[in-house]
């Protein structure tokens, strides 16, 4: 019982950790983003499409507060779509508000801290939400 509660808070971490990479790295070189669509709009610019090679993945986020909404990425094998609103069967399922999402984003606040505080919740497979961060670096 002990070696699975430290393999699944390593696993969480380490999601997390990628969550933060990959967010935050989407406004690395210009002033922090201050709403969600910045967020997603970074991401559009950081998009890796060799790391994408084979990937079937669909993303979803759900933003509550005043900036929130959903907001979904699919990537298929090499390229993606993005988009407001809801996908079809997400692979996994980020739950958040938008101001904390943007803190994530913008490295003020760690995701692994979020996660265990209960202000970040995800829904689904764990190793599709790792593969993000090779994905949108």
């Amino acid at each position: 019982m002990m070696k699975e509660s430290m393999r699944f808070c390593l696993a969480t971490a380490t999601i997390f950790t990628a969550l933060s990479l990959s967010a935050g790295s989407a406004e690395s070189n210009e002033a922090d983003a201050s709403t969600p669509q910045q967020v997603f709009d970074g991401m559009r610019e950081s998009f890796k499409a060799d790391k994408a090679k084979g990937v079937h993945a669909r993303y979803q986020w759900e933003l509550s507060g005043p900036n929130g909404g959903e907001w979904w990425i699919d990537v298929n094998d090499g390229t993606y779509k993005m988009g407001k609103g809801k996908i079809d069967n997400p692979s996994v399922t980020f739950i958040t508000s938008d101001k904390d999402w943007v803190a994530m984003s913008n490295g003020k606040l760690k995701g692994t801290w979020a996660f265990m505080t209960g202000r970040l919740k995800v829904r689904g497979s764990q190793a599709v939400a790792r593969k993000l961060d090779e994905i949108f670096p």
